[in-house]
């Protein structure tokens, strides 16, 4: 009997493992094991989302396409709606409280409608960075992809809208006497210095409002005096006149008043260099370099909580 049990104790006695005394984390590496949506080092995030570039520009187009799809007049809306935030300016600022002072007549309608279009371009992006990860929670927890796509898409979206329009501000801007000419090439820079801009703007509220849904409640009103801050519909040197001189500094330096004052100064004759701050350009290109990298590294930083509850 004693001999039975000293053979059974044999037979299933194992040799100890040595493996036994690791760590978890010990064991992980050894294994070559990771954590399950653990956050890529930032080279290795910018070659995922390169690798899902098609992505990214195939999401942007079919959003802009279902943006107005129930609606009959359908992508004119993309142009209509502008235009009459820019005829509701005109009536209200324009004609009653006269804020085209210091602006020739023939071009208030021209700074306007260009001060319309390119600051909705910025207003826009925010709004739908704000709500790029709350509104796409489904595809965000069901599929993985570098998250940064969804606000990167709703901004290239935002440009393809905005591209789209500008057909109908280059039509007015002629309209009003500004033909064609070489300094209207410098559209393209500022634009691109804008959308490095907005990307980064989108992606800094994308985390922001993926916490924080509600957020999205207190943006119109954020974005709504940032547009009263900006010289959207009138000309804020002459405006502040009389005022502290650092006041007016600051709303001219907003990336929102460079950008339309760049676009302005490419497209509007009598729009000189005397309306626009000094050191202009590179006022442009910090803002594009600080907020598109820096809020582009901010989103990264927060990569495997997107999603999570």
């Amino acid at each position: 009997m004693s001999d039975t049990t000293q053979d059974g104790a044999l037979a299933t006695s194992k040799p100890p493992s040595e493996d036994a005394g690791l760590s978890p984390a010990e064991l992980a590496r050894k294994y070559g094991l990771s954590v399950s949506g653990a956050r890529p080092t930032l080279p290795q995030y910018i070659r995922e989302l390169v690798d899902r570039r098609h992505f990214i520009l195939a999401f942007s187009r079919a959003k802009l396409v279902a943006q107005y799809s129930e609606a009959k007049l359908g992508q004119i809306w993309q142009v209509a709606t502008p235009l009459l935030n820019a005829l509701v300016y005109y009536l209200i600022f324009g004609l009653i409280l006269n804020a085209g002072k210091g602006i020739h007549k023939d071009d208030y309608i021209p700074f306007l409608v260009i001060g319309v279009f390119v600051f909705t371009f910025s207003q826009s992006s925010l709004m739908a960075g704000v709500r790029a990860i709350p509104a796409n929670i489904g595809l965000v927890r069901a599929l993985h992809f570098p998250r940064a796509s969804l606000p990167i898409s709703f901004s290239l979206q935002q440009l393809q809208q905005l591209l789209f329009s500008m057909i109908v501000v280059f039509i007015v801007v002629m309209g009003f006497g500004n033909y064609p000419k070489l300094s209207w090439l410098l559209v393209i820079p500022a634009l691109v210095l804008q959308f490095a801009f907005n990307t980064g703007l989108a992606l800094i509220f994308a985390r922001m409002g993926s916490k924080t849904p509600d957020l999205a409640q207190l943006m119109p009103f954020v974005t709504r005096t940032w547009m009263y801050a900006s010289g959207v519909m009138f000309s804020i040197g002459t405006m502040l006149k009389g005022k502290p001189e650092w006041i007016a500094e600051l709303l001219q330096w907003n990336p929102a008043a460079i950008y339309m004052d760049l676009i302005r100064y490419a497209l509007i004759d009598g729009y000189g260099h005397s309306n626009l701050p000094p050191h202009v350009w590179a006022f442009a290109v910090g803002w594009a370099v600080v907020i598109g990298f820096g809020g582009f590294v901010y989103f990264w930083k927060a990569e495997e909580r997107y999603g999570r509850g």
